[in-house]
C-alpha cells in the first residue's frame, strides 16, 4: 500500500478556533488556527484563551535563535589525538561552514560545538534550514562536515552520524540551553477584572499555582529544563495539522511558564526553545496540510513562513496554558469541564 494513499490515511478531528489576538513583528493580527486532536476540549481550552487576548492589548510573540542541529561522533586511539582533532575543529571554522553549506542551497552555518569524552569526540553541527524544518538537511550537512574532518584528521575514525548530543526527539538540557529549531515566546498582560470575568480566577492565584505546580513540581519530578502544564497537548494538535515530525515535541514541550502579579494585573508568559518546525518538505504535500497552513499566513512560498508558524504556535500555546491555569485554580473545573465536553448529554 502506498503511504501516500489519502484514502489510507488516519482521521483526527480538526478544528479551527480564533480569533488570537497575536502582536507579530510590529502588527497586531486577528489569527485562527487549526488544531488536530482527539482531545477534544481543547479547542474549548484555546477558545477561552483567544477571548481573553480579545479584551487586552494581545499576545506579544517572537521568534529567535533558529537553527537545526545534528551531532556525529568520532573516535581516536587516546585523548591527546581527540584534543588535536576538536582543535583543528575548532580553528577552521570558514572550511566547516563552506562545507556544510555546500549539501543545499538553504542550509547556511551557525555553529559547531564539541565535547570530548576520553578518546570519543563529539561534534555538535547548528545550521539554519530556510523554511525547512530540517532534519534531512542538517545530517547531510553533517555528513559533509565528517568528511572534510576524516580528511585533515586520518588519526580520527567515524563512528554514527547521530551522537545522540543533537539531541533528536529525547529529553536533554543541551536542547534548553542551546536550542534546537527556533527559540520562541510569548507575553501576555490581563487585567484583574478579566482574569475574574473570563478565567474565573485571579492573577494571585495564577502567579501562586504557577510557582507551586509548573516550578516547584516539575522540580520534585525531576523535570530536565521544563515547567509548564500542558504544551505537548497543542504541540501536537498543531503539528498534526500542519504536518510536522510529531516526535519532536518530546523536545519542543521543554519549556518554562512565567507567571506574576504585576500592579495588580496579571503578567503570563510562555517559553519554548525547542520548536522544530517547517512548511516545507516532508509531510506538506497534502491538501489539509496546505490548508491548515494558509489559514494561518504560512504560505510556503513566502519567505520566514516557518518562522510565523512558530509565532503562531506560541501564541496557541499560551492561551491554552493560561486556560488550564486558571481552571486549575479552581476545585472541580476541570473534571467538570471534561465531563462537559466530552460525554455525550442524555
Amino acid at each position: 500500500m502506498d503511504f501516500q494513499d489519502t484514502s489510507s490515511a488516519t482521521i483526527v478531528p480538526t478544528k479551527v478556533v480564533g480569533f488570537l489576538k497575536m502582536i507579530y513583528e510590529g502588527k497586531v493580527e486577528q489569527l485562527s488556527v487549526s488544531l488536530a486532536t482527539f482531545e477534544t476540549p481543547l479547542w474549548n481550552s484555546v477558545k477561552r484563551g483567544a477571548l481573553v487576548s480579545q479584551k487586552t492589548d494581545g499576545i506579544f510573540v517572537s521568534v529567535s535563535d533558529d537553527g537545526m542541529s545534528r551531532s556525529s561522533i568520532l573516535e581516536a586511539k587516546n585523548l591527546s589525538d581527540a584534543l588535536r582533532c576538536k582543535e583543528w575543529i575548532e580553528s577552521h571554522q570558514k572550511e566547516i561552514a563552506m562545507a556544510a553549506a555546500s549539501t543545499s542551497r538553504f542550509a547556511k552555518f551557525k555553529e559547531i560545538r564539541t565535547e570530548n569524552v576520553g578518546s570519543l569526540l563529539y561534534i555538535r553541527l547548528a545550521v539554519t534550514t530556510g523554511n525547512a524544518a530540517g532534519h534531512n538537511m542538517v545530517t547531510a550537512a553533517a555528513d559533509e562536515v565528517l568528511r572534510l574532518i576524516l580528511s585533515q584528521c586520518p588519526y580520527m575514525k567515524y563512528v554514527s552520524i547521530s551522537g545522540n548530543y543533537c539531541t533528536d526527539k529525547k529529553v536533554s538540557a543541551v536542547n534548553g540551553i542551546l536550542g534546537r529549531g527556533k527559540r520562541a515566546s510569548a507575553e501576555i498582560v490581563v487585567p484583574n477584572d478579566v482574569c475574574k470575568s473570563v478565567l474565573k480566577t485571579t492573577p494571585e492565584k495564577i502567579a501562586n499555582l504557577n510557582v507551586k505546580k509548573n516550578l516547584i513540581g516539575s522540580m520534585l519530578a525531576g523535570g530536565v529544563r521544563t515547567a509548564n502544564a500542558h504544551y505537548a497537548n497543542i504541540l501536537l494538535a498543531m503539528y498534526l495539522a500542519t504536518g510536522q515530525d510529531a516526535a519532536n515535541i518530546v523536545e519542543a514541550s521543554q519549556g518554562i511558564t512565567f507567571a506574576e502579579v504585576r500592579n495588580g494585573d496579571l503578567y503570563f508568559s510562555v517559553n519554548i526553545p525547542n520548536l522544530i518546525v517547517g512548511t516545507v518538505g516532508n509531510g506538506k504535500q497534502f491538501d489539509f496540510v496546505l490548508q491548515n497552513l494558509e489559514l494561518m499566513g504560512c504560505n510556503p512560498q513566502k519567505p520566514n513562513s516557518s518562522e510565523r508558524l512558530a509565532a503562531a504556535i506560541a501564541t496557541t500555546v499560551l492561551c491554552s496554558e493560561l486556560s488550564l491555569m486558571a481552571a486549575q485554580t479552581n476545585q472541580g473545573e476541570l473534571m467538570k469541564s471534561h465531563i462537559s465536553l466530552e460525554r455525550n448529554k442524555k
